[in-house]
């Protein structure tokens, strides 16, 4: 039988477990602190922000959201990002991308601090990471190994296909596994019978960004397939090809005209040994190690 792997519950798992660290360093006189930066007035980025600040409060987590204004330039917002760093009470910054286009977004993920970057997008972290070395890992990655390890899902010995090659999911999910002892192959668009290879993988993590990206046929029956995508779509013919017979999703798309829909077409689950939803896998995890890596910056700041 195919197990849902429950991204909800192992997301309030990782949150209580949190909450519990924080109390403890509250005994110590220390309260973690994380600052959101964002600019703009982009809705789907106010909603994700919005979502942080609020499990920012839920656990303890002293959170400062900072707002500045769309025509903000890249000078201006480094400036900002010196003055975070030097924060004391600021444990863990946060940039909310994506930003204007005016400014230098590698330059401005650049000037945090390693200690501070609890979005483990600073090359030095990456560098860490690669080494093996302790480093805080991009979210999105070290929630699926949470996932996994949790859900009871072997990763020692077992082949593990990436589909993606990003510096936020794929790279990093790739290292990640690979310090778990999987052995390792990262799929991208230039990759020869990408099916073929796909095929082989014990453990599937898709990360490609493309709607129902990875179809039945690519999919070894009992795989675990995590995937990372969440693609929103709003075209009838896209629709009928993903979920064609399914009437819970028929009625969410016939009130909303959209749904959402991950990286594998929903009938490729029906092969795996396990899977995570969209919604209802990845995603969750991803705001529960922001809350994670903001305490262990805390304690790691403070040598504890």
């Amino acid at each position: 039988m195919t197990k849902i792997l429950d991204g909800v519950a192992i997301a309030a798992a990782i949150k209580q477990e949190v909450a519990e660290e924080v109390r403890a360093l509250a005994a110590l006189g220390v309260r973690p602190g994380m600052a959101a930066v964002l600019v703009g007035n982009v809705a789907a980025s106010e909603i994700y922000v919005r979502s942080k600040v609020q499990s920012c409060a839920e656990l303890g987590i002293y959170s400062d959201l900072i707002k500045p204004p769309a025509t903000v330039t890249t000078e201006e917002i480094l400036a900002l990002v010196a003055s975070l760093n030097a924060r004391d009470e600021i444990d863990g910054i946060l940039i909310q991308l994506p930003l204007p286009t005016q400014v230098d977004t590698k330059a401005l993920l650049d000037a945090v601090s390693p200690a501070k970057d609890v979005d483990g997008f600073h090359p030095v972290n990456a560098g860490r990471l690669m080494a093996g070395r302790t480093a805080l890992a991009p979210c999105t990655p070290a929630g699926i190994i949470e996932i996994l390890k949790r859900s009871g899902i072997p990763i020692s010995g077992q082949h593990a296909v990436v589909v993606g090659r990003s510096d936020i999911v794929g790279k990093p999910a790739a290292m990640l596994l690979l310090h778990q002892n999987a052995t390792v192959t990262i799929c991208h668009s230039k990759t020869r019978d990408l099916g073929a290879i796909i095929r082989q993988a014990d453990i599937l993590v898709a990360a490609i960004g493309r709607a129902g990206f990875i179809t039945p046929e690519m999919v070894r029956p009992g795989a675990t397939i995590i995937d990372v995508g969440m693609n929103r779509i709003t075209d009838r013919g896209e629709f009928d090809r993903l979920f064609a017979g399914d009437a819970k999703r028929e009625a969410t798309f016939s009130k909303r005209g959209s749904t959402l829909v991950g990286d594998v077409h929903p009938k490729a689950f029906e092969l795996a040994g396990a899977y995570t939803p969209v919604p209802g896998g990845v995603g969750k995890l991803t705001i529960a190690m922001l809350m994670a890596n903001t305490v262990r910056a805390a304690k790691m700041r403070r040598g504890l």
